[in-house]
């Protein structure tokens, strides 16, 4: 083992290999406010990636229903219940204000064990705790899919949690859309796990990829992931992962002219909730002209999935507005109540980069803001809120602009003529 920095836990941490972070690293944030589990990027995905025989139960995106849905079934209990060890591993942060505003430290010190080192101090034969699910529960990728979650039991007859109210900032009776992809990570546990070193991560943008021809179909990276994103090809003997369809993010697809291209999970969303795009690598000089970086570094609105694994993802959500606190705590981690309140009442800055997610399926590099007048006035939670018809510009990587779009969208309405009346 070695020490390497998790900026999501704020200190070092043991990995079983030294730092190497790319200049670039493949990453996306999901608006888990706007998803309507249309389900579309799932099949984006499957009709590309995952038809052919013997991956009939490969769904490299997933859209899941918290708090019971998940893929494979209980995926993140499970995990949780390991690394919580019965209660020797509380998993506890510490949100001092030192460590919080620090760069190095944005959600305060994780003080518990990551999967990594309980996996050492409990003298496992493993690098990281996991375990490989059984086959019933890779059977269904939308399990419980809008079932909600509620203060009162949920199937007894006169419990009253149909009379529930449903108002902001937590709802009593609530559920909501989980996306799901690889998550790229900067410390991978699989690539951690696998005793054949067929599993790497690119310099050039940080994707994890499985070399095929070293791979035996061992399971130690379906074992130790904690998201359980390689999944085992019984045809082949072999795993086989999400490679964040690398070919368009190398820009080799002729429609966008050489340029980056978004993932096709990202591309096919119809909610308009992802934007994929490369951070910056270095984590200490965030560029606050890059959405992404901006989103994940700058404002701090989109956050890690389960930062206390320790393997520091790269897919970062926006979380929901109306679940309990709580939940979202043990899923994102400390930083949820801060990122909530921007999104409750969102900066004239957070409202342009959030229209301009989806908005190209060119990569987004860089953005800028023209100032527009003041069209709305509110207040939300107590809060002011003004929203002025601002144009959010996206540019490519080359300096192209790509994108300009207004905040308030354009409506249109039909001459008279045109009007049918019966």
């Amino acid at each position: 083992m070695t020490l390497v920095h998790n900026w999501h836990l704020g200190r070092t941490m043991e990995y079983p290999y030294f730092e190497s972070r790319p200049e670039h690293q493949f990453a996306a944030v999901f608006n888990i406010n706007r998803c309507i589990a249309c389900q579309t990027c799932t099949m984006a995905h499957k009709s590309t990636w995952t038809y052919s025989k013997g991956q009939e139960y490969m769904w490299w995106n997933n859209v899941e229903t918290k708090p019971y849905g998940g893929y494979p079934q209980h995926w993140d209990q499970k995990i949780l219940q390991m690394l919580w060890d019965n209660g020797n591993n509380p998993m506890e942060w510490f949100t001092g204000a030192e460590d919080k505003n620090a760069t190095t430290a944005p959600y305060g010190l994780y003080n518990g064990d990551t999967i990594f080192e309980l996996a050492k101090n409990k003298g496992l034969n493993q690098v990281a705790v996991g375990y490989i699910p059984d086959d019933k529960e890779w059977r269904f990728p939308n399990i419980y899919e809008d079932t909600a979650a509620s203060e009162k039991t949920n199937y007894e007859m006169g419990s009253g949690a149909d009379k529930e109210s449903s108002e902001l900032p937590e709802h009593k009776r609530w559920f909501f859309y989980l996306q799901r992809v690889c998550n790229h990570c900067t410390y991978p546990a699989c690539l951690a796990a696998c005793p054949r070193k067929a599993i790497y991560k690119r310099k050039e943008d940080g994707i994890v990829l499985i070399d095929q021809k070293r791979c035996r179909g061992y399971r130690k990276c379906v074992e130790q992931c904690p998201y359980k994103k390689p999944m085992y090809r019984g045809e082949t003997r072999m795993s086989e992962k999400c490679i964040a369809c690398y070919p368009r993010v190398e820009g080799k697809d002729p429609v966008t002219k050489g340029r980056r291209m978004e993932a096709r999970c990202m591309a096919a969303c119809v909610g308009k909730i992802r934007m994929n795009g490369l951070l910056t690598g270095d984590y200490k000089k965030p560029d606050p002209k890059n959405p992404l970086d901006w989103l994940v570094h700058v404002h701090k609105v989109a956050l890690p999935l389960y930062p206390q694994f320790g393997t520091e993802p790269n897919i970062y959500y926006i979380p929901p507005r109306w679940a309990p606190r709580s939940y979202l705590r043990q899923m994102f981690g400390p930083g949820v109540d801060e990122a909530l309140d921007k999104y409750a009442a969102p900066s004239r800055t957070l409202m342009a980069v959030l229209a301009l997610f989806r908005a190209s399926q060119t990569m987004i590099s860089r953005f800028e803001v023209e100032d527009g007048p003041k069209i709305y006035e509110s207040e939300v939670m107590g809060k002011k809120v003004e929203v002025y018809n601002d144009t959010a510009i996206g540019y490519a990587a080359d300096g192209a602009e790509i994108v300009r779009i207004k905040i308030e969208e354009p409506t249109w309405e039909s001459d008279e003529k045109r009007m049918v009346t019966y």
